[in-house]
């Protein structure tokens, strides 16, 4: 894991988020890329140009965050961004060749009923890029020891589709339980597990539900993960949940970082 981007917003929990990510960056030996993203509005009947004053307005935003931290010896590239969150972070992945992205669950609402706000939500469920990670708030770093990954099918055909699990697995000697939930839409073949797979994970679970989701609800426990690894899919894990983008903490919620691949097929 070479390249780690984080997108940051005005949350009271940004400074928390951004120390995680650098003391992640640093177990990885990774470089990281911090990036604001920000909108102008024009408004009629006016000829100031408002692209400058915001774009100084949210350099100087990064740079009092980034001095509140402690970088290590971490290399940390801010960059201030006009555009549309999803387009501008798929353009950077692209470029800057990223790895992993790690977002807050709530980049800007203070809603303490949200486990995801607004923007987090479109991250994971409208993006096309790499994997992301889900931290919750206020969590400190720490080596992942044990990974349950939940998934309806097992069937792999994008090429380093599991690279983002590997890094842990090398990294931390992770342990991984692999959950295969048969759920209603279950189809031949899909709890066959290649050798890559077989390769990757300690033990196999497999278990009927009406969805992935309550698969893992119902077997998180007895696992005692510290970290879930789930997968995005048009309609996967959490698409029903995110159909509005917005996640409130009585639908779903998560003690551990949750790791989102970008798909399988």
């Amino acid at each position: 894991m070479k390249n780690i981007l984080v997108p940051v917003g005005t949350s009271p929990n940004t400074i928390s988020h951004l120390q995680y990510a650098v003391d992640f960056a640093e177990a990885f030996g990774a470089k990281l890329y911090v990036v604001h993203v920000y909108k102008v509005f024009s408004k009629a009947g006016t000829i100031l140009n408002l692209d400058h004053i915001i774009e100084r307005e949210s350099k100087d935003f990064l740079d009092d965050l980034m001095s509140k931290i402690d970088t290590k010896n971490v290399e940390v590239i801010t960059k201030a961004l006009k555009g549309k969150i999803v387009d501008v972070l798929e353009l950077v992945s692209k470029v800057a060749n990223i790895d992993l992205i790690l977002i807050e669950p709530r980049t800007n609402s203070i809603n303490d009923e949200v486990f995801l706000g607004k923007t987090s939500g479109k991250i994971i469920k409208q993006m096309n890029g790499p994997a992301t990670l889900i931290v919750p708030e206020n969590y400190t770093f720490k080596p992942i020891k044990n990974m349950l990954m939940a998934m309806k099918s097992a069937i792999i055909k994008k090429e380093n589709a599991l690279d983002p699990v590997k890094y842990f697995r090398e990294k931390f000697k992770t342990k991984i339980s692999l959950l295969l939930v048969k759920t209603p839409f279950h189809n031949e073949g899909d709890f066959d597990v290649n050798d890559e797979l077989e390769a990757l994970v300690d033990d196999v679970l497999k278990t009927e539900n009406a969805t992935t989701f309550q698969g893992v609800l119902r077997h998180y426990e007895s696992h005692n993960p510290d970290m879930l690894c789930v997968v995005r899919r048009k309609r996967g894990f959490f698409a029903k949940k995110w159909e509005k983008n917005v996640i409130l903490k009585r639908d779903f919620s998560s003690d551990i970082p949750v790791l989102v691949l970008s798909g399988l097929k």
